[in-house]
């Protein structure tokens, strides 16, 4: 009987940890996530994309029910996305609302990387205001001091504001946020806030305008994985967002 107990036990924790390795090896590929955000309450969807994405299928991608995508186009000073113009035509040709994102380096100045962004997206095309993408992952190695990187940010905020005619939109992590922007009187600047595993609140009480809610999902059309996100709002504030924050040609 003993014996039995402990073969039953055995097995059991065999099946857990086998259960256990497929809903992580799942989740890993993009099939399941944390977060299923209310279609009513969020209906207006969209994707942010880079070359890491690979070559996209946009006729398959059309089936999806996403309004948006905002499309990587450069990082620090001199590196532009390869894949770019190509998205950007592309997300534009199925009728998607579009925008630039720029990943905001440590090691390089606000100056050099404003340039950087204004010289390869052209505000002609722009629909969304500019992104900024601010976080640790796949940054330089030597962090700023807050006082420092704000001042940074200021001058790039400052430059790409005056190019474009708005101020843009930045992309944070609960970490930058907390480290970097809580607090902080950053008038105009919309923040876009990555939570993969809940409906987020800003540590300051800010209210946040786009939520990205997974950054391992699956659609029709891309190869690999892909970030979804929410607008903080229906169709029609949406509208009046894109309305506020529309690039002056």
């Amino acid at each position: 009987m003993k014996t039995s107990s402990f073969i039953t036990a055995i097995i059991w924790s065999a099946v857990s940890v086998l259960l256990l390795w497929l809903s992580y090896t799942a989740y890993m590929q993009g099939y399941i996530r944390f977060n299923y955000p209310s279609e009513k309450k969020f209906p207006i969807r969209g994707i942010d994309i880079s070359h890491h994405q690979g070559q996209i299928d946009w006729k398959l991608l059309q089936q999806e029910k996403i309004q948006f995508a905002y499309i990587k186009a450069t990082e620090g000073g001199d590196h532009n996305d390869r894949l770019f113009e190509q998205n950007w035509k592309n997300a534009q040709k199925i009728g998607l609302v579009t925008g630039a994102y720029h990943f905001f380096t440590f090691c390089r100045s606000g100056e050099d990387q404003a340039k950087n962004f204004i010289s390869t997206v052209d505000k002609k095309a722009v629909q969304l205001p500019p992104a900024i993408d601010l976080e640790f992952g796949g940054n330089c190695s030597s962090v700023p001091q807050r006082p420092v990187l704000l001042s940074q940010l200021r001058v790039f905020i400052d430059k790409v504001e005056k190019a474009y005619g708005k101020s843009p939109v930045i992309y944070v992590t609960n970490d930058t946020y907390a480290r970097f922007i809580s607090g902080e009187n950053l008038q105009g600047l919309s923040i876009w806030i990555r939570n993969i595993y809940k409906q987020p609140e800003l540590s300051d009480g800010r209210r946040w305008t786009f939520w990205q809610f997974a950054h391992q999902a699956r659609l029709a059309g891309i190869k690999g994985i892909v970030d979804l996100n929410v607008f903080n709002g229906n169709e029609e504030q949406f509208n009046v967002f894109l309305s506020e924050k529309a690039i002056k040609k």
